[in-house]
C-alpha cells in the first residue's frame, strides 16, 4: 500500500478506492486526495484496491486489483469475450441497476455543465427494455483472417486487435446467421481479406442490416478495390445459401481511414433497399441511410418527443436534422404542417419519398443547415410553434442555438444522444427557456450511452 502522506499518485501504485458514481463511459469514479480516478469495470458502492494505470494532472486512471467489498448489483456478464471486446461497457451490473446509472449519468451531465438549478424530479426515471439483449439492427464488423480461418467482429479496448464476434449477445439474431454465413462463403471461395498492416487485400468490413418487423436483411461488402474477385460466385452463395438477404451491395473504400463507407457504391443483387416498419409508418433503407439502430427502444422514444409536443393539429413544427424524417412523420398526423432540413442530399430524398408514401400532404424538407433556412423561412412569414432538434454526439451548431433564441418557438423538444452536450446547449437556451422536465429512454442496453427527451419552454 502507499503511504497515505505521498502526495503524488504514480503509474503502479496501488492504493484503497471507494466507488462513488458511474462515469459518462460506463466506469467507476472515485476520489484518492480529492482528485477524480476513473476505474474501468468498477460499479458505485466498491470497496477496491486499485492500481494506477495513467496519471495526469486533472485526473487519474486505474484498475482493479481486488474488489474488498462487491456492489449488490455486480453480476457475471454473459458475453466470453466482453472483457476483450469493448463493445458493452456495462454486462457486470444488474439491469435494472444501468438505468439508475444512466439516469444519474444524465443528472451529472447537468450539474457539471449547466449553470442553472435542475430539481432531481426533472430528471424521470430511465425507460427500459423488457429484453434488454439482440436489439441492434445493424453489425459493421471488421474482416481478418486468424489461422487460416475468416473472422468478423471489432477491435479490442485500446488495441488493433480483432477479436471474432460470431455470436454477439446485442446484435439481432439474423445479423449474427448471416455475417457467419458469408464469412464461410468468403472462406470456401477463397477471396482475398484486407490486411490493414500491409494495406493489402480485397475484403475489408461485412456490414448487416435487419428489418425487425419484416425480417428482411441487407448485406454490404466494403472492399479495398473496385473488383469483387469471384463477385458472381459470392453473389450466388448468398442467394442460395441465405434467402433473407433480400438487397446485396458492394462500397468501395480504398481509403486509409477509420471511417467504414467510401463513396462508391455498387449494387450486387435483389432489391436496391429493404423495409422496416415502426409503428404504422415505413420506411426504405438503402446502404447509406442512417436509421435508428433499435428499433423497439425507437418507438418509445418518438412517443416521448410526441408527449413532449403535445399537438394539437393547430401547430408549426420544424424537424431540424431531419435525416429520413422519421421523427416528424411521427408526429406530423397531429401537426398542422411539419417542415424538416438536413445537410444530407441522400437523407432528403429519402424523407421526400417516405412523406409521399404515406401520403402526408403537410410535410416538406428542404436541403441545408438549419440555422441558414429557418431564418428564411421566418422571412417568408412561417414561424414555428414548435421545434424539435436531434443532433449529433456534438451538439447543436453554434448558429442554431442563437436562431433559436432569436425565432422563440413556444417549445424545443431535445433529443440529445449525449447529455454533456444536451447540457451545455441547455445552458445557452436557458436565457429564454425553462427546462420542464428530461426523460431518458436506453437505446442501448449493456452500454454506458443514454439517450435523452428534453421539453423546454418559453419564460
Amino acid at each position: 500500500m502507499a503511504n497515505q502522506q505521498d502526495t503524488k499518485l504514480e503509474v503502479k501504485q496501488t492504493f484503497p478506492l471507494t466507488i462513488k458514481r458511474l462515469g459518462i463511459n460506463g466506469e467507476g469514479v472515485g476520489y484518492f486526495k480529492k482528485k477524480v480516478v476513473f476505474v474501468p469495470g468498477a460499479l458505485p458502492g466498491e470497496e477496491i484496491v486499485a492500481e494506477a494505470t495513467k496519471v495526469q494532472p486533472k485526473f487519474s486512471e486505474a484498475k482493479i486489483k481486488k474488489i474488498r467489498k462487491a456492489s449488490p448489483h455486480r453480476i457475471a456478464p454473459p458475453c466470453p469475450v466482453y472483457e476483450e471486446c469493448g463493445g458493452c461497457q456495462l454486462q457486470h451490473l444488474r439491469y435494472s441497476q444501468q438505468l439508475v446509472g444512466k439516469r444519474d449519468i444524465v443528472i451529472q451531465s447537468m450539474e457539471r455543465y449547466a449553470k442553472f438549478p435542475i430539481e432531481s424530479h426533472q430528471i424521470r426515471e430511465t425507460i427500459g427494455m423488457d429484453d434488454p439483449w439482440n436489439y441492434r439492427n445493424k453489425s459493421q464488423f471488421q474482416v481478418g483472417l486468424k489461422d487460416g480461418n475468416v473472422i468478423a467482429g471489432l477491435y479490442g479496448l485500446n488495441s488493433h486487435n480483432l477479436i471474432d464476434l460470431p455470436n454477439c449477445m446485442v446484435q439481432h439474431p439474423a445479423s449474427n446467421k448471416v455475417t457467419s454465413v458469408v464469412k464461410r462463403i468468403l472462406k470456401d471461395l477463397n477471396i482475398s481479406i484486407y490486411n490493414e498492416r500491409k494495406k493489402k487485400g480485397v475484403i475489408r468490413t461485412v456490414i448487416t442490416r435487419v428489418g425487425f418487423q419484416t425480417g428482411e436483411v441487407q448485406v454490404v461488402i466494403v472492399t479495398n478495390t473496385d473488383e469483387l474477385p469471384k463477385k458472381d460466385l459470392i453473389v450466388k452463395a448468398i442467394k442460395d445459401q441465405l434467402p433473407e438477404v433480400k438487397s446485396l451491395v458492394q462500397n468501395v473504400n480504398n481509403k486509409n481511414t477509420s471511417l467504414i463507407f467510401g463513396e462508391k457504391t455498387v449494387h450486387l443483387g435483389g432489391e436496391q433497399v429493404i423495409n422496416e416498419t415502426l409503428g404504422d409508418l415505413s420506411y426504405e433503407l438503402s446502404a447509406r441511410t442512417f436509421f435508428q439502430l433499435n428499433p423497439i427502444q425507437t418507438v418509445k422514444l418518438y412517443d416521448e418527443v410526441k408527449k413532449a409536443a403535445a399537438l394539437t393539429g393547430r401547430e408549426k413544427v420544424v424537424d431540424a436534422y431531419c435525416g429520413v424524417g422519421t421523427i416528424g412523420l411521427w408526429l406530423s398526423e397531429s401537426a398542422k404542417e411539419v417542415r424538416g432540413m438536413d445537410v444530407i442530399k441522400e437523407s432528403i430524398k429519402d424523407a421526400r419519398k417516405n412523406a409521399e408514401r404515406h401520403n402526408r400532404k403537410n410535410v416538406k424538407y428542404e436541403v441545408g443547415k438549419a440555422e441558414q433556412i429557418l431564418p428564411k423561412w421566418i422571412k417568408e412569414g412561417w414561424k414555428p410553434d414548435v421545434l424539435i432538434v436531434d443532433p449529433p454526439r456534438t451538439g447543436c451548431d453554434a448558429g442554431l442555438l442563437q436562431t433559436i433564441l432569436k425565432v422563440k418557438p413556444k417549445k424545443v423538444i431535445y433529443v440529445s444522444c449525449n447529455p454533456s452536450t444536451l447540457a451545455k446547449d441547455l445552458q445557452t437556451l436557458s436565457k429564454l427557456y425553462t427546462v420542464e422536465y428530461m426523460q431518458p429512454v436506453d437505446m442501448f442496453p449493456q452500454t454506458s450511452h443514454v439517450e435523452c427527451v428534453a421539453l423546454i419552454e418559453l419564460k
